[in-house]
């Protein structure tokens, strides 16, 4: 499992930091591309409201409606608070509202309060004594519809005004039941899967005359669901995103919507907007401000069918399909009042500009995301240019002069030369410059940019710029933000250049190779600095004295994955003079010492502690006061030792994260764990030498949602009440003693519905799988490999539809594999091992998902079947060791993806295909590759709060940025790993080697003909065996252009003929193995790897000479290598020469004659009868003779 701040605090920090700035002007920009999370939206925005009636009781009457409701939303993690005990103030429980005077409810936020696949019908008359109550958030509760139950919806929400039913399983026939609501103004009906809006046409009902806004994003609408719409006549806000309108469509369908200022159309496959015709009513959206027409499908002849949208004020039409030169009259005609533009992620190359003033003006326009307007567009004071391709002649200064307004200029994600920096110069007020990721290289120039002394922001982020930052840089005295992380920049010691940027507040040096910490030395004096990000830089040691001392407290400081070459290297002393700390990130950088507790004792605010992959030694020793706010910690991969602390729950209360995993932590696992008071709980205690069993508080916890603890020395039994925590989703039980049964759990109390990783693999676990596992329809992943578990494989198991990774290998399970066996989700699959029998038949069939299919070991009879050739993304196909009969199928050569073939210790036979040649058996990152889930603790690190009002930075950029911060790590489940014998020795790859790894194994079967000569064109072919078998002919000389090959196994065949001298090129060869054939002639000379092969290579050839057999060429006379032909079959068959065979014919003939005598001798019956036989012959001749010749 790897924890630690990848992208969510590095480059969530960095946007975020970026976005601040101008969050009240740019918030419903923001808020129309992005939409907020609504749980943590409605979240917040309730915590405001609870705060706000904290002082007021709620009537009984509806603490005593809210109460049954419970029953409904029925999820274990919330509404805790709702309590049959009267008296109890309702305004004061979660998602709860009331109006400050009245006392009543008028708000509820139930949002994701629902267990999951808790699948039902919401009864409408629960709600009847909330007459007040004009906001409802019922969202993510899996609701089916509505019931009345005699009560009508226009009673039970009289006064609604805001009705969210998002993320729901709702259908299209609510909108008939939603219309009675008069003084609805909100409806949110996203992502329900509807797939019409014929119900708002019911003319029993009369349209929501005062819904101002509706949200259908997410839903299959089609074109022709946009004419019931025009009833809607009060409608402000329509979303229609990420739906299923495409090609053209009928926009004068909205004519009606007089009303309507934004109308959001994106992620659809839109082609083009339909215009009126001659003759009819044009378009009479004068109130749209905001057209959000993202991610279609449209071309340049937009622009002209932009007509009847005059007063537009934010046009999107980002992410289509627009194209090389753009000719702006037509934006120009038809929206001059447009202030907002965004035109990013298209391909376009440039845009026209119009100079002739006559032909009109975007006088209004601030804000623009395209590129080349700076003729056309004077009044631009923020451009957004990024994700575009732009002609050299962007870069003149001429272009530029002409915007000298600018203020901020976003360019990243484009594609530029580094002659554009010199450009920037005439920007004079330039504070924002963002040249992300832009392909710029080489060293900086010192023209231009250097004069912006206005500029506060400058990101240079993901380039490849190298050598010293130049001293230029300490002209941009503004300077409070700066990204130089993902360059090649070099320096150590102080920067004279970085020293005299003291307004600097956040500053990025990673993944560069500046010497650190040494270069710290340059913000001595930075009094404001409080972010510092210098990971994946050259580490070097520091003097032993500390030569100064940091007058900045910082906030975050990320220090990890540092390369050094010095040993015994300890954390940088300025950390010494920190206290206010709320981040600290120095893991991979293998410092040495005992474990820094005073990082934790000096810094109370501490919020984040990583320090993986380092060589801290001794006890883990805890400060000796609480640290609140302490919500993640990330130990592992130490050298830790003794008990884990008992008191750790009472020093860090509120751990929503602690991985110890990889130390040498001994003793029990601490109970209080289980009784942590967060929402919820990620533990990693895996490898390392933990004893005992799972204490019964920690198996009983709500909190947890993943348990590893894989690797350790635990015992006992596996309690069921593990399984039964309705946040559970990933257990790691592997590696350890556990003994019994599987759990069964009773299916009425305990819902382990949420579960999508299970492994129990290498454990003494028995008896049968239960019968609840088949039921977890989320399941992703389940091992239990290597213990004593039997039975049949359970038919349920072709049930779970989101199974990807299936581990049933080395237990005592029998039978047939399940016919119904044809999932198309799964991916990796292993019964290796067991006791299952009969045929293949149709098991896998159409299984199109399979990457790796592992049979090897079993009873399996019969032939591969022709469906083979079906599994288009197989990669690794192991039938080692079973009673496969028949030749092996051609479809094989079929499966392009297939890298890893082992058909051994069967009964195969025939010829080897020849069409093997077909495969590729290029490296495949599926075979190696498992689910990777990202777990994120969000919103817990706020750094001290230095966002707060964040204005000050002088931010001047919006991003895509959620104003909040989430620590992620990355849990890798169940690493793929496949068994393969090569070189004489059984592997077991995973990770990058199997994904390079490419063989075949047709060994131990009854193959014969000769070896096909194609197979010499598996140029990545790693290992080759093909020994004991009948096979005949000579070894193809073609085998030379196997230049990957490692292992190459011929012996135990009929071989004959030389070895091809040719196979010395194999320099990658380790193993080859030609013993017991017919082959003849001289041995290679032992240059490069047949250097290397002794005798054992080359034992059982009688006809083979040379080092390193004890045979000299020159004492035997080599027979015809060629092969025997139907003219002289004697001659020419290579065995043997004629003067051997004169001489064993005689031996044999006198040897023959010699046991003929014996015999006669030794049995007087057969004596008798031979003479007897003799005398008649002699007659029958002497007859014979008289009769016919004489």
């Amino acid at each position: 499992m790897q924890w630690g701040p990848t992208f969510g605090v590095r480059e969530g920090l960095k946007l975020c930091i970026k976005s601040k700035a101008l969050a009240d002007s740019n918030a419903q920009r923001y808020q129309r591309r992005w939409k907020l999370n609504r749980c943590g939206y409605y979240s917040l925005h309730f915590c405001l409201l609870y705060k706000a009636g904290l002082r007021l009781g709620c009537l009984e009457q509806e603490r005593i409606a809210l109460f049954k409701l419970k029953s409904f939303f029925n999820h274990p993690r919330y509404l805790k608070d709702w309590v049959d005990v009267k008296g109890s103030n309702c305004c004061q429980w979660e998602g709860v509202k009331c109006n400050i005077t009245s006392k009543r409810v008028i708000g509820l936020d139930l949002a994701f309060t629902r267990k999951q696949d808790s699948y039902g019908y919401l009864n409408v008359s629960l709600f009847l004594p909330f007459e007040k109550l004009k906001s409802l958030y019922l969202s993510g509760n899996e609701i089916v519809g509505l019931v009345k139950n005699q009560v009508s919806l226009s009673s039970a929400f009289n006064n609604l005004e805001i009705l969210d039913l998002s993320d729901n399983n709702v259908d299209a026939s609510i909108l008939s039941k939603l219309k009675s609501l008069k003084n609805l103004k909100t409806l949110d009906l996203s992502f329900n899967g509807m797939r019409s809006l014929r119900h708002f046409e019911d003319e029993k009902l009369q349209p929501m005359m005062s819904l101002e806004v509706l949200d259908l994003d997410g839903n299959q609408l089609k074109n022709n669901d946009l004419i019931y719409l025009k009833g809607l006549s009060s409608l402000k806000s329509l979303i229609i995103s990420q739906n299923e309108l495409e090609g053209s469509i009928d926009i004068t369908e909205l004519k009606s919507l007089t009303n309507l200022k934004t109308l959001d159309l994106s992620g659809n496959r839109i082609e083009s907007l339909k215009h009126f015709q001659d003759g009819e009513r044009p378009l009479n959206l004068t109130n749209l401000k905001e057209l959000n027409l993202d991610s279609n499908s449209f071309t340049n002849s937009l622009l002209a069918q932009l007509s009847g949208f005059s007063n537009l004020k934010s046009l999107t039409i980002g992410n289509n399909q627009l194209k090389g030169s753009i000719n702006i009259k037509e934006l120009l005609d038809a929206l001059s009042n447009l202030e907002e533009l965004d035109m990013s992620e298209n391909e376009v190359k440039e845009i026209v500009p119009i100079k002739n003033k006559d032909n009109g003006s975007l006088g209004k326009l601030k804000v623009a995301t395209l590129n080349n307007l700076l003729e056309t567009f004077s009044s631009v004071n923020t451009l957004y240019l990024s994700g575009n391709y732009f002609s050299d002649t962007f870069s003149t200064q001429d272009r530029l002069h002409v915007s000298s307004k600018i203020e901020e200029l976003v360019l990243d994600y484009s594609y530029l030369n580094n002659n554009i920096l010199q450009s920037f110069g005439a920007l004079a007020s330039l504070k924002g410059l963002y040249l992300g990721s832009c392909g710029l290289s080489g060293t900086l120039h010192t023209q231009g940019w250097c004069d912006l002394r206005k500029l506060e922001t400058l990101d240079l982020s993901e380039n490849s710029l190298g050598g010293a930052l130049p001293s230029c840089l300490a002209n941009l005295s503004s300077l409070r933000y700066l990204d130089i992380s993902g360059n090649q920049f070099i320096g150590k010691g102080a920067s004279t250049a970085l020293a005299n940027l003291t307004s600097l507040r956040f500053i990025f040096l990673s993944r560069n190779l500046f010497e650190v910490p040494s270069i710290f030395i340059s913000f001595a004096n930075h009094l404001h600095l409080k972010v510092l990000f210098s990971d994946q830089n050259k580490l070097v040691r520091e003097p032993t004295i500390q030569t100064w001392v940091p007058k900045f407290q910082l906030k975050a400081f990320l220090f990890s994955n540092c390369t050094t070459k010095e040993l015994h290297i300890e954390i940088p002393k300025f950390l010494y003079y920190q206290n206010d700390l709320s981040m600290v990130d120095l893991s991979y950088n293998n410092f040495v010492g005992k474990f820094p507790f005073w990082l934790l004792e000096n810094n109370t605010r501490m919020e984040a502690f990583l320090m993986k992959g380092n060589s801290f030694m001794g006890h883990l020793n805890l400060p000796s006061h609480p640290k609140p706010n302490m919500s993640v910690v990330d130990i592992s991969d130490n050298k830790l030792e003794g008990p884990i602390p008992a008191n750790i729950c009472s020093i860090l209360p509120q751990l929503n994260g602690l991985n110890l995993s990889d130390n040498f932590f001994q003793g029990n696992i601490p109970p209080c764990l289980g009784s942590l008071n967060t929402a919820y709980l990620i533990l990693d205690l895996s490898h390392n030498h933990l004893s005992g069993g799972i204490p019964e508080m920690l198996a009983q916890s709500d909190s947890l949602k993943l348990l590893r603890l894989s690797n350790n020395n635990l015992s006992g039994k596996i309690a069921p009440a593990i399984f039964c925590s309705s946040l559970f989703q990933f257990l790691y039980l592997d590696g350890n003693k556990f003994d019994g049964n599987i759990p069964d759990i009773d299916s009425s109390t305990c819902h382990p519905y949420g579960l999508s990783d299970m492994d129990l693999s290498n454990n003494n676990l028995s008896g049968e799988l239960p019968r609840w596992i088949w039921n977890v329809s989320s399941l992703n992943a389940l091992a239990v490999s290597n213990n004593q578990l039997k039975g049949l494989i359970p038919i349920e198991l072709c049930y779970l539809d989101h199974l990807q990774i299936l581990d049933l290998s080395e237990n005592n399970f029998f039978g047939p594999i399940p016919s119904c066996f044809n999932a198309q989700s799964i991916t990796h699959l292993h019964l290796s091992k067991n006791r299952l029998s009969g045929t293949l038949t149709n098991a896998f069939f159409n299984s199109s998902s399979l990457v790796t299919l592992d049979l090897s070991e079993n009873q399996l009879a019969g032939e591969i079947p022709y469906w083979i050739g079906t599994l288009s993304t197989l990669s690794v196909l192991l039938l080692k060791a079973n009673y496969f009969i028949g030749e092996i199928p051609i479809e094989i050569c079929k499966l392009y993806s297939l890298s890893i073939i082992d058909l051994s210790q069967n009964k195969f036979s025939g010829l080897i295909p020849s069409c093997l040649s077909r495969l590729t058996l290029e490296p495949n990152d599926k075979k190696s590759s498992t689910i990777t889930y990202g777990l994120d603790f969000d919103g817990i690190l706020d750094f001290g709060g230095i966002l707060e009002g964040a204005n000050y930075i002088g931010m001047t950029r919006l991003d895509l940025s959620d104003f909040g911060f989430s620590l992620h790590f990355f849990i890798e489940n169940l690493e793929e790993k496949v068994d393969y014998t090569t070189k004489r020795v059984s592997y077991t790859y995973k990770g990058n080697i199997l994904e390079y790894m490419s063989g075949i194994d047709l060994s131990c079967n009854r193959l014969t003909g000769e070896i096909p000569k194609e197979i010499g064109n598996l140029s990545e072919i790693r290992s080759l065996n093909l020994s004991y078998n009948n096979l005949t002919g000579n070894i193809p000389s073609t085998f030379s252009k196997l230049q990957q090959i490692e292992s190459l196994d011929l012996s135990h065949n009929n071989l004959i003929g030389r070895i091809p001298v040719q196979l010395t090129e194999l320099y990658a060869l380790a193993v080859f193995n030609v013993s017991y054939n017919n082959l003849s002639g001289s041995i290679p000379s032992p240059k490069a790897q047949f250097g290397t092969f002794d005798e054992s290579s080359y034992v059982s050839n009688p006809f083979l000479c040379g080092s390193p057999l004890h045979k000299n060429c020159s004492d035997l006379d080599s027979p015809p290598t060629a092969a025997p032909n139907n003219s002289n079959e004697e001659e020419e068959s290579g065995l043997m020469d004629k003067y051997v065979f004169w001489v064993t014919f005689f031996v044999s003939y006198v040897i023959v004659l010699l046991v003929i005598v014996l015999i006669l001798y030794i049995n007087p019956y057969w004596r008798q009868a031979w003479f007897s036989f003799v005398e008649h012959f002699i007659k029958s001749c002497q007859y014979f003779i008289e009769d016919n010749l004489l």
